[in-house]
């Protein structure tokens, strides 16, 4: 919980390139990461320098991480699960990263990346060291897209009782098996802050929803929100197995009675 409270976007880098002991723990856990789906992601390290590649929105970075993988159902969502693990591990060691979507000059990225026809690069993250001081325009861009505020559990998580077929909240029972997680899932990232993971609880089973928001639409890149719910879901998990508790993975809509524009993407399920 303590890492992913206290794990900022960091726009603004000293400057300095990971030490070589940095770097190679780093690459360990790039190549250790994993994502529910099973589909392979192709990580690589860029010198800006050496590519041509820059964002806006960033000052003093000497390094990024970019990911690609070819475009198949679910591919936003595995990449939201693994980037995710890879940022948080990052930030317990000291690192520091952002999710980069936009913002950044894509062609001379996915040229870097040798992209292929039927491959896709949504995003990437610089990797590295954070300033002292945040820059001028790091500061007005958190400000911007309210950066500390997150929804309540409430508004986010619901449950549909066994015995009853309406969208309730919480009750007791499943606020105590499941808060820790929640509260991880309250804190994690998402594009311009909108966090639009839904989760909805019946008995032992945990789904996820996408709901879409205003602005945000499915593009070339993939869509973003669905990045970040496998983000999300990577929080539920590390909840859930901080506490004990590994849960187990499936994709099966169960046609739950929740509003239209909520779209369904998996669920978990976790022995009681």
């Amino acid at each position: 919980m303590e890492v992913v409270k206290s794990r900022k976007s960091v726009r603004t880098y000293d400057g300095k390139p990971l030490t070589e002991e940095d770097l190679k723990w780093f690459a360990d856990v790039v190549d250790n990461s994993r994502n529910p789906y099973g589909i392979p992601i192709e990580y690589r390290f860029l010198n800006p320098k050496e590519f041509d590649l820059r964002s806006p929105v960033l000052v003093g970075e000497t390094l990024y991480l970019a990911a690609k993988m070819e475009r198949v159902p679910h591919f936003e969502e595995a990449l939201g699960y693994s980037l995710e693990e890879i940022i948080l591990k990052a930030w317990s060691r000291g690192i520091g990263t952002v999710w980069i979507g936009g913002t950044m000059n894509r062609e001379a990225f996915e040229s870097a990346m040798d992209l292929e026809e039927n491959e896709i690069m949504p995003c990437v993250t610089p990797v590295g060291y954070p300033a002292e001081k945040r820059a001028a325009r790091d500061a007005m861009l958190r400000r911007a897209v309210k950066a500390e505020s997150r929804l309540e559990i409430s508004e986010f998580a619901f449950e549909v009782p066994e015995n009853d077929g309406c969208l309730s909240p919480l009750s007791e029972q499943s606020s105590a098996l499941f808060g820790e997680a929640l509260e991880m899932v309250r804190w994690a990232p998402s594009a311009v802050n909108k966090q639009p993971w839904r989760i909805v609880i019946r008995g032992g089973q945990v789904h996820f929803y996408e709901k879409p928001g205003d602005g945000f639409v499915r593009h070339e890149t993939g869509d973003l929100q669905r990045i970040d719910v496998g983000i999300a879901m990577y929080h539920f998990v590390y909840g859930m197995t901080g506490s004990g508790r590994e849960p187990s993975f499936g994709i099966e809509d169960p046609h739950l009675p929740v509003p239209d524009d909520w779209q369904y993407v998996a669920t978990y399920t976790v022995a009681q």
